[in-house]
């Protein structure tokens, strides 16, 4: 693809977020069909912020998730700051599609991780970590089928991202065997539970592909950047009127309330 073709892309999706509207899929002249193109695509998002990326997303770390938007693995997104919810308060649906919250461990860079030949080994990248943190995302996609469009396309829309809450500093979390973690997302009636292990096996694990998949790229980890790593447990369903809460056991439990 070209930067044209990237621009049309990208001010496509961008529009259609901004305007809480969908679209069916890319058109063929500007759709792009490599992870490289996608990810260009992606990079475009921040022209138009007015802050620096707070960090980096991973959509599909579990099974849940991936049959959630129809692919058979991972893919990254950012953060914009802008995206960010600063406090546990009502939080509007209004353009929403997608409906769901998810209960996830953050990670927050101390030190920068530069692209590089050789893979990151899981140790390198947590001497690099400052601290763990709870979280939730509001993911969301502007295709009106997203289990459908492929995972060119779903990178290219920003892996889904939309709002998040990130959450309080997790305390002692290096001692915890964080894959065999419960974790617990409730709203009403409604609970749902899983563990770390449904992070690609181990949250540690998927920031370390995170790591890798930008160091591929060209991009690095910065020092201050979070990443939030997946759902622990299955996307649950929200709606106007609920809250939804992540229990995180001994890290302790946030929650958001949602809104027309």
């Amino acid at each position: 693809m070209d930067k044209n073709q990237q621009q049309a892309a990208s001010k496509l999706l961008l529009d259609s977020w901004q305007a809480g509207t969908t679209i069916i899929e890319l058109a063929t002249t500007f759709r792009p069909n490599s992870r490289a193109d996608a990810y260009a695509i992606q990079a475009l998002l921040e022209n138009t912020a007015d802050q620096p990326l707070t960090g980096w997303k991973i959509a599909a770390t579990s099974l849940a998730g991936q049959a959630h938007i129809g692919i058979d693995g991972p893919i990254a997104g950012r953060l914009l700051a802008e995206r960010q919810i600063s406090s546990e308060r009502f939080t509007s649906l209004a353009t929403n599609r997608m409906r769901v919250a998810e209960a996830e461990f953050a990670f927050k860079m101390a030190h920068e991780l530069p692209p590089r030949e050789t893979p990151y080994t899981m140790e390198e990248v947590l001497a690099a970590v400052g601290a763990m943190h709870i979280s939730i995302e509001l993911p969301d996609s502007r295709y009106e089928d997203f289990a459908t469009v492929g995972v060119e396309q779903l990178i290219a829309d920003n892996a889904c991202a939309h709002e998040y809450y990130i959450g309080p500093e997790c305390e002692n979390w290096r001692e915890v065997d964080l894959s065999n973690h419960s974790v617990t997302g409730r709203t009403g009636s409604l609970t749902k539970g899983g563990s770390g292990a449904n992070v690609l096996g181990d949250p540690r694990i998927a920031l370390t592909w995170l790591v890798n998949e930008l160091s591929q790229l060209g991009i690095p980890l910065k020092a201050g950047q979070i990443v939030m790593t997946g759902t622990s447990t299955d996307p649950v369903p929200i709606e106007p009127g609920d809250e939804f809460t992540a229990d995180f056991g001994q890290f302790g439990q946030i929650s958001i309330r949602f809104s027309d």
